[in-house]
């Protein structure tokens, strides 16, 4: 009789395992991973529904009015010359005549401002078809030549833009060789109009990034141009300004 009543009590104390008692962090650490916490599960009803979207709507759609009204306020002229500007006898070959130095390339055009436009007047060039961020010209540049100039002679990250003539070229790679390099001058009837180009890179790149006493060195040497001549006698940092 005995042996029945121990045995029966060893089943039932296997039956119900013993829960420890949290306290504290440990119980709320618990209660986080076991997704106990307390939480607040209300019940959307159309009518909560439908009176929280005309709240919302309240709100924003003036705000959504206002912001569309100041879009439309802003004047903006745009105006495409790369086709204009091109001799006739060149369109069919526009890469002929950007290498031909013997033929100007001045061309003036006449924009059309039908309302008055409030300074700051900002200007901007576009280009089409152009893959700045591909691998491989994101890639083609010295940071630490830029920042060091010859003092720096590794180039072999500006493949293949990195020397000629067996000489370094600075600034090297393929970003500073296609330097864009159409200049703009803008007239009112007769009155040039002053532009100007201060401050259009950041302040941190001018003062950390670029070196003040890094000058151009074997630039734009090589059989084909890609972009503007730099002065060696000016500071390549003028150029990114």
């Amino acid at each position: 009789m005995e042996i029945d009543e121990v045995s029966t009590s060893s089943a039932n104390a296997a039956e119900i395992p013993s829960v420890p008692v949290r306290r504290g962090r440990s119980k709320a650490i618990y209660q986080f991973t076991q997704q106990n916490l307390p939480a607040c599960k209300p019940v959307l009803t159309p009518t909560w529904v439908i009176t929280i979207f005309f709240a919302v709507g309240t709100i924003f759609i003036p705000i959504g009015l206002f912001s569309l009204q100041v879009s439309q306020s802003v004047l903006e002229i745009v105006d495409r010359y790369d086709a204009e500007c091109v001799p006739p006898s060149f369109r069919s070959n526009k890469l002929a005549y950007i290498k031909d130095s013997s033929i100007p390339k001045n061309c003036s055009r006449y924009l059309k401002v039908n309302k008055d436009m409030k300074a700051p007047i900002y200007i901007y060039y576009q280009l089409d078809n152009y893959y700045q961020n591909h691998r491989r010209y994101v890639k083609s540049r010295s940071d630490k030549q830029l920042l060091y100039g010859l003092k720096y002679n590794d180039t072999s990250t500006c493949s293949p833009e990195d020397a000629t003539n067996g000489l370094p070229i600075v600034p090297c790679g393929l970003i500073a060789w296609s330097l864009f390099n159409d200049t703009y001058s803008f007239f009112r009837g007769t009155d040039a109009l002053k532009v100007n180009r201060k401050n259009i890179a950041w302040e941190s790149d001018r003062n950390h990034k670029f070196g003040k006493h890094v000058y151009p060195f074997n630039f734009q040497n090589g059989s084909l141009i890609g972009g503007a001549h730099l002065d060696p006698t000016i500071p390549a940092i003028w150029g990114y300004n």
